[in-house]
């Protein structure tokens, strides 16, 4: 017995025309969106100070790489000579 008294053939024949609905593609980006909910309710979900200290983390990560501070920088900076 499979899942709620379904025998293995049964849950292969409900998958095999779920595909041919929806098509792989489809199904790809479902299982992708559905993998992001579920990330973004874990994070949400997570204590406060988890959050800070990824934050932290993260701020530090760019700083070292300096990615995001030249882009700030780079778009702060106003021509000498408007012509």
């Amino acid at each position: 017995m499979g899942f709620s008294g379904g025998s293995i053939w049964q849950l292969l024949i409900i998958l095999a025309i779920t595909v041919m609905v929806f098509g792989t593609k489809r199904l790809k980006n479902l299982g992708g969106d559905l993998g992001s909910a579920i990330k973004g309710f874990k994070e949400a979900m997570s204590p406060e100070d988890k959050k800070e200290a990824l934050k932290e983390e993260n701020k530090e990560g760019s700083k070292e790489t300096g990615s995001t501070e030249s882009v700030s920088t780079a778009s702060s900076q106003k021509p000498s000579n408007p012509a």
